[in-house]
């Protein structure tokens, strides 16, 4: 008589372990202490084995006949089950133990030691958000293109371009490890630089004409998500710098009481100055209270103790919910709307610009200049910029002044 989940669940405990039969040499087996094994009896090469098929409830009677059906159909075909049961976990381990999150976290350790900080911050945030709830799981031998090339179109669907290159560079430094280490035998991420959008070569949406700069400050003013974000985006145009500094920035980078906020800039592997205004010190002590615990001034929201900073997409995403498009205005872009404005309107020097963008300048004898020259000029100038911001918020019209300096 074949096994019914009725019979299965009113099966009782007895003094030692018992067996009531199924069809096909499968049986239920019920042990002293309740817990209910399907198994199935079966001869290979003269020797007699059992093959465990599951546990009840959590295999249900029609799983356990369908392991059953597979195992006589290995039988039929010369294959022990018990030992193709062995391979396949002993396979699973090992892709396991390879999987694309495996590997890019051992990498990670290896490979990215001597790097920045924020480097290294930036780094693992892309590939824990972009990447492992993705692709993470699979065996790293067994990603193809195509599935690579899905988790770089969703970060091109929230227009962080830039980002989407940089991951791809990523998971190639990645695959080339794996090659290295014995994991696979090629990469496939050069062919699929070609497949994405293009980096606009630098020129990010910027407003330079001051009536609209006035427009997106207010618009900025008036916003209503997270207070966090809303700082950011308010220092953002104040102090220009490139938004992945902006964003983890930390309150150990911060003196008040000289007035400067002082980091590296990864980018050319140098120490940099932001002179801080009276208006941006005043934001910086308004989210003190919120923040000021952690290590970074802008937090991901993911991570409130503030070990890692704010995402990427946080402060582009604001903006295109106040209704700007990304041809309209970027974080990026307050540096070419400071570069424009500083010259043509305020009349500041342009090295004194240059130095303050963090861009390479050099003397009549081709030395570059050092991180502190003319800070004192670009103090001046810092907070001549602030004050020109909050004019134009309030409506004044500015004319354009002579050369300082």
């Amino acid at each position: 008589m074949s096994l019914s989940d009725t019979a299965i669940r009113n099966a009782k405990t007895k003094d030692k372990p018992y067996k009531i039969s199924d069809e096909k040499a499968m049986y239920l087996l019920v042990d002293v202490k309740g817990n209910k094994y399907f198994r199935m009896d079966y001869r290979f090469n003269g020797k007699r084995k059992t093959l465990a098929l599951g546990v009840y409830p959590d295999t249900t009677l029609k799983d356990a006949r369908d392991k059953r059906d597979q195992a006589r159909q290995q039988l039929a075909e010369g294959i022990d089950p018990s030992d193709n049961k062995k391979a396949v976990k002993r396979s699973r381990a090992e892709s396991a133990a390879n999987s694309f999150e495996v590997v890019a976290r051992e990498w990670f350790e290896c490979k990215m030691t001597d790097k920045s900080d924020s480097h290294r911050t930036r780094t693992i945030a892309n590939l824990e958000r972009d990447v492992f709830p993705w692709i993470g799981s699979l065996a790293i031998a067994d990603l193809k293109s195509p599935e690579l090339l899905k988790v770089l179109r969703r970060v091109e669907d929230r227009e962080a371009i830039e980002t989407a290159h940089r991951i791809l560079q990523v998971c190639g430094q990645i695959l080339r490890y794996a090659i290295a280490t014995g994991r696979i035998e090629s990469d496939i991420s050069p062919a699929l630089k070609g497949s994405l959008k293009p980096v606009d070569g630098g020129h990010f949406g910027a407003i330079t004409e001051p009536k609209q700069l006035a427009a997106l400050l207010r618009a900025i003013d008036e916003y209503s998500g997270s207070v966090i974000v809303k700082t950011a985006l308010q220092i953002a145009p104040m102090v220009f710098v490139r938004p992945g500094e902006l964003r983890s920035m930390q309150w150990g980078q911060l003196d008040f009481d000289a007035r400067e906020w002082r980091y590296l800039v990864t980018k050319t592997n140098v120490q940099h100055i932001v002179p801080l205004s009276n208006q941006v010190i005043e934001l910086l002590k308004n989210i003190q209270p919120i923040t000021g615990n952690g290590l970074h001034v802008f937090p991901s929201e993911r991570t409130p103790n503030g070990s890692r900073c704010m995402s990427d997409v946080a402060l582009l995403a604001a903006l295109r919910r106040m209704g700007f498009t990304k041809e309209e205005v970027t974080v990026h872009g307050f540096r070419a709307t400071a570069r424009t404005l500083l010259d043509e309107v305020l009349g500041f020097r342009p090295d004194f610009i240059e130095h303050q963008l963090a861009h390479s300048v050099r003397d009549p004898n081709g030395r570059a200049y050092n991180r502190t020259a003319h800070l004192a000029e670009r103090h001046k100038m810092m907070q001549s910029w602030a004050d020109y911001l909050d004019k134009l918020k309030a409506g004044a019209e500015i004319i354009p002044f002579d050369k300082f300096g």
